[in-house]
Protein backbone atom coordinates (compact mmCIF):
# COMPACT_ATOMS: atom_id res chain seq x y z
CA UNK A 1 0.00 0.00 0.00
CA UNK A 2 1.75 3.24 -0.85
CA UNK A 3 1.06 6.24 1.32
CA UNK A 4 -0.83 9.10 -0.15
CA UNK A 5 1.38 12.25 0.02
CA UNK A 6 0.70 15.05 2.52
CA UNK A 7 0.48 18.49 0.72
CA UNK A 8 4.04 19.86 -0.54
CA UNK A 9 5.92 22.05 1.89
CA UNK A 10 8.33 24.38 1.82
CA UNK A 11 11.76 22.52 3.19
CA UNK A 12 13.24 23.06 6.53
CA UNK A 13 16.40 22.61 5.32
CA UNK A 14 19.54 22.89 5.89
CA UNK A 15 20.01 22.40 8.93
CA UNK A 16 23.47 24.29 10.16
CA UNK A 17 24.90 23.97 14.03
CA UNK A 18 27.91 26.66 13.72
CA UNK A 19 30.23 26.16 16.86
CA UNK A 20 28.08 24.35 18.82
CA UNK A 21 28.88 23.19 22.41
CA UNK A 22 26.56 22.23 25.49
CA UNK A 23 28.09 21.45 29.13
CA UNK A 24 26.64 20.98 32.67
CA UNK A 25 28.67 22.22 35.57
CA UNK A 26 31.26 23.39 34.07
CA UNK A 27 32.05 20.57 32.32
CA UNK A 28 32.24 20.23 28.18
CA UNK A 29 30.32 17.33 26.88
CA UNK A 30 30.06 18.33 23.51
CA UNK A 31 32.24 21.71 21.80
CA UNK A 32 33.28 23.29 18.44
CA UNK A 33 30.82 21.58 16.49
CA UNK A 34 30.12 23.08 13.23
CA UNK A 35 28.02 21.02 10.19
CA UNK A 36 25.38 21.51 7.52
CA UNK A 37 22.56 18.92 6.78
CA UNK A 38 20.90 18.61 3.30
CA UNK A 39 18.73 17.07 1.57
CA UNK A 40 20.86 13.54 0.44
CA UNK A 41 21.32 10.10 1.05
CA UNK A 42 21.98 8.89 5.45
CA UNK A 43 24.07 10.33 7.18
CA UNK A 44 25.68 7.75 10.01
CA UNK A 45 27.15 9.12 13.15
CA UNK A 46 29.93 7.14 14.56
CA UNK A 47 32.29 7.27 17.72
CA UNK A 48 32.67 5.32 21.05
CA UNK A 49 30.61 5.28 24.25
CA UNK A 50 30.61 8.97 25.79
CA UNK A 51 31.87 10.41 22.43
CA UNK A 52 28.29 12.78 22.08
CA UNK A 53 26.79 11.18 19.53
CA UNK A 54 23.28 10.97 21.31
CA UNK A 55 23.53 14.42 22.42
CA UNK A 56 24.25 15.83 19.08
CA UNK A 57 20.85 14.47 17.87
CA UNK A 58 19.31 15.85 21.07
CA UNK A 59 20.87 19.06 20.07
CA UNK A 60 19.81 18.95 16.26
CA UNK A 61 16.40 17.70 17.12
CA UNK A 62 15.74 20.63 19.74
CA UNK A 63 14.72 18.88 22.75
CA UNK A 64 18.28 20.69 24.54
CA UNK A 65 19.06 23.80 23.73
CA UNK A 66 23.05 24.27 23.04
CA UNK A 67 24.79 26.21 25.84
CA UNK A 68 27.18 27.55 23.08
CA UNK A 69 27.21 28.47 19.14
CA UNK A 70 23.65 28.10 17.38
CA UNK A 71 21.33 25.69 15.50
CA UNK A 72 19.72 27.09 12.66
CA UNK A 73 16.61 25.54 10.13
CA UNK A 74 17.86 27.98 7.59
CA UNK A 75 14.92 26.50 4.92
CA UNK A 76 11.94 28.86 3.58
CA UNK A 77 9.61 26.83 6.31
CA UNK A 78 11.68 27.49 9.17
CA UNK A 79 9.78 30.67 10.07
CA UNK A 80 6.81 28.68 10.53
CA UNK A 81 5.83 26.72 13.79
CA UNK A 82 4.14 24.18 12.69
CA UNK A 83 6.81 23.19 10.43
CA UNK A 84 9.32 23.20 12.75
CA UNK A 85 7.35 20.79 14.64
CA UNK A 86 5.97 18.71 12.26
CA UNK A 87 8.91 18.64 9.41
CA UNK A 88 11.46 16.84 11.80
CA UNK A 89 11.05 13.27 14.17
CA UNK A 90 12.96 11.74 16.43
CA UNK A 91 13.01 7.87 17.04
CA UNK A 92 14.79 6.54 19.99
CA UNK A 93 16.52 3.04 21.30
CA UNK A 94 13.45 2.48 23.35
CA UNK A 95 10.77 3.25 21.86
CA UNK A 96 7.96 5.35 23.60
CA UNK A 97 4.10 4.36 22.77
CA UNK A 98 1.18 4.78 24.23
CA UNK A 99 -0.95 3.38 26.03
CA UNK A 100 -3.17 2.51 23.16
CA UNK A 101 -3.73 0.13 20.16
CA UNK A 102 -0.56 -0.01 17.31
CA UNK A 103 -3.14 1.64 15.45
CA UNK A 104 -3.81 4.56 17.57
CA UNK A 105 -0.27 5.27 17.64
CA UNK A 106 0.27 5.27 14.01
CA UNK A 107 -2.58 8.07 13.94
CA UNK A 108 -1.61 9.74 17.43
CA UNK A 109 0.64 12.35 15.59
CA UNK A 110 -1.41 12.79 12.38
CA UNK A 111 -4.15 13.89 15.29
CA UNK A 112 -2.06 16.15 16.08
CA UNK A 113 -1.10 17.57 12.87
CA UNK A 114 -4.67 18.40 12.65
CA UNK A 115 -5.79 15.62 9.61
CA UNK A 116 -9.56 14.54 9.89
CA UNK A 117 -10.53 11.06 11.24
CA UNK A 118 -10.78 9.57 7.77
CA UNK A 119 -7.50 10.83 6.53
CA UNK A 120 -5.90 10.03 9.86
CA UNK A 121 -7.02 6.07 9.31
CA UNK A 122 -6.08 5.93 6.08
CA UNK A 123 -3.11 7.02 6.20
CA UNK A 124 -1.72 5.51 9.26
CA UNK A 125 -2.99 1.79 7.92
CA UNK A 126 -1.01 3.00 4.89
CA UNK A 127 2.22 3.22 7.09
CA UNK A 128 1.71 0.07 8.85
CA UNK A 129 1.50 -1.68 5.81
CA UNK A 130 4.80 -0.35 5.13
CA UNK A 131 6.50 -1.98 8.16
CA UNK A 132 4.49 -5.15 8.04
CA UNK A 133 1.96 -4.07 11.28
CA UNK A 134 -0.98 -4.01 9.83
CA UNK A 135 -2.14 -7.13 10.87
CA UNK A 136 -1.33 -5.86 13.95
CA UNK A 137 -3.27 -3.03 14.18
CA UNK A 138 -5.81 -3.33 16.80
CA UNK A 139 -3.16 -4.97 19.04
CA UNK A 140 -2.29 -2.92 22.51
CA UNK A 141 1.11 -1.60 21.24
CA UNK A 142 2.66 -2.28 24.25
CA UNK A 143 2.52 -6.11 24.20
CA UNK A 144 4.58 -6.13 20.76
CA UNK A 145 8.06 -7.71 20.27
CA UNK A 146 11.04 -5.12 20.91
CA UNK A 147 11.37 -5.56 16.95
CA UNK A 148 7.64 -4.59 16.30
CA UNK A 149 7.88 -1.80 18.75
CA UNK A 150 10.49 -0.01 17.03
CA UNK A 151 9.13 -0.93 13.68
CA UNK A 152 6.10 1.05 14.98
CA UNK A 153 7.83 4.28 16.15
CA UNK A 154 9.65 4.33 12.73
CA UNK A 155 6.09 4.02 11.04
CA UNK A 156 4.59 6.79 13.30
CA UNK A 157 7.96 9.29 12.37
CA UNK A 158 7.81 8.32 9.26
CA UNK A 159 3.40 8.81 8.38
CA UNK A 160 4.05 13.19 9.01
CA UNK A 161 6.71 12.40 6.00
CA UNK A 162 9.43 14.58 7.98
CA UNK A 163 12.07 16.32 5.59
CA UNK A 164 14.79 14.87 8.74
CA UNK A 165 14.59 11.97 11.29
CA UNK A 166 17.17 11.75 13.41
CA UNK A 167 17.10 7.64 14.85
CA UNK A 168 19.48 7.41 17.73
CA UNK A 169 20.80 3.63 17.69
CA UNK A 170 17.17 2.21 16.73
CA UNK A 171 18.80 -1.39 16.24
CA UNK A 172 20.61 -1.83 19.01
CA UNK A 173 18.56 -3.94 21.56
CA UNK A 174 17.50 -6.57 18.12
CA UNK A 175 18.21 -9.27 16.92
CA UNK A 176 20.02 -9.57 12.88
CA UNK A 177 16.52 -10.38 11.43
CA UNK A 178 14.80 -7.63 13.35
CA UNK A 179 17.47 -5.74 12.84
CA UNK A 180 17.67 -5.70 9.45
CA UNK A 181 13.50 -5.59 8.95
CA UNK A 182 14.19 -1.83 10.47
CA UNK A 183 17.25 -1.20 8.45
CA UNK A 184 14.72 -2.10 5.46
CA UNK A 185 12.56 0.56 6.43
CA UNK A 186 15.49 3.16 7.03
CA UNK A 187 16.42 2.30 3.57
CA UNK A 188 12.14 2.75 2.39
CA UNK A 189 11.93 5.80 4.18
CA UNK A 190 15.28 7.84 2.28
CA UNK A 191 14.01 6.59 -0.84
CA UNK A 192 10.72 8.38 -0.18
CA UNK A 193 12.94 11.78 0.48
CA UNK A 194 13.21 12.02 4.22
CA UNK A 195 16.88 12.61 5.35
CA UNK A 196 18.35 10.11 8.05
CA UNK A 197 20.60 11.16 10.50
CA UNK A 198 21.54 8.08 12.49
CA UNK A 199 23.44 6.88 15.82
CA UNK A 200 24.92 3.28 15.51
CA UNK A 201 27.71 1.23 17.10
CA UNK A 202 27.53 -1.37 14.25
CA UNK A 203 30.12 -1.05 11.70
CA UNK A 204 27.90 -3.98 9.58
CA UNK A 205 24.93 -1.21 9.35
CA UNK A 206 27.08 1.60 8.96
CA UNK A 207 28.42 0.66 5.99
CA UNK A 208 24.99 -0.67 4.23
CA UNK A 209 23.20 2.72 5.21
CA UNK A 210 25.19 5.62 5.18
CA UNK A 211 26.22 7.82 2.65
CA UNK A 212 28.48 9.61 4.32
CA UNK A 213 29.66 9.66 8.03
CA UNK A 214 30.51 11.85 11.19
CA UNK A 215 32.80 10.36 13.47
CA UNK A 216 32.96 11.93 16.73
CA UNK A 217 35.82 11.70 19.76
CA UNK A 218 35.49 13.31 22.74
CA UNK A 219 32.84 15.58 22.09
CA UNK A 220 34.31 17.02 18.95
CA UNK A 221 34.31 16.19 15.23
CA UNK A 222 37.27 14.60 13.67
CA UNK A 223 36.00 13.95 10.42
CA UNK A 224 33.17 14.10 8.00
CA UNK A 225 33.50 12.17 4.48
CA UNK A 226 31.87 9.94 2.09
CA UNK A 227 31.11 6.89 3.93
CA UNK A 228 33.20 4.74 1.30
CA UNK A 229 35.88 6.64 1.88
CA UNK A 230 35.72 6.42 5.86
CA UNK A 231 35.55 2.87 5.95
CA UNK A 232 38.77 2.34 3.42
CA UNK A 233 40.97 5.10 4.28
CA UNK A 234 39.71 7.62 7.15
CA UNK A 235 41.79 10.45 7.70
CA UNK A 236 41.87 10.84 11.72
CA UNK A 237 44.23 8.69 13.60
CA UNK A 238 40.92 8.20 16.29
CA UNK A 239 38.91 6.98 13.30
CA UNK A 240 41.34 4.45 12.69
CA UNK A 241 41.51 3.30 16.04
CA UNK A 242 38.49 2.85 16.01
CA UNK A 243 37.97 1.28 13.21
CA UNK A 244 40.50 -1.21 14.50
CA UNK A 245 39.01 -2.06 17.23
CA UNK A 246 41.23 -0.22 19.34
CA UNK A 247 39.85 2.76 20.23
CA UNK A 248 36.73 2.97 23.45
CA UNK A 249 36.23 6.14 24.91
Amino acid sequence: MQLPPLQSRPTLLPLRLQDVGYGVDGQTLIGGVTLDFTAGPPTLVLGPNGAGKSLLLRLCHGLIQPTTGTVLWQGAAAQHAESLRFGQAMVFQKPVLLRRSVLANAEFPLKLRGLDAATRRERAMAVLDRVGLAGLAERPARVLSGGEQQRLALARAWALQPQILFLDEPAAALDPGATRQVEGIIESIAASGTKIVMTTHDLGQAKRLAGDVIFLHRGGITERTAAAAFFHQPQSEAARAFLAGNLTW
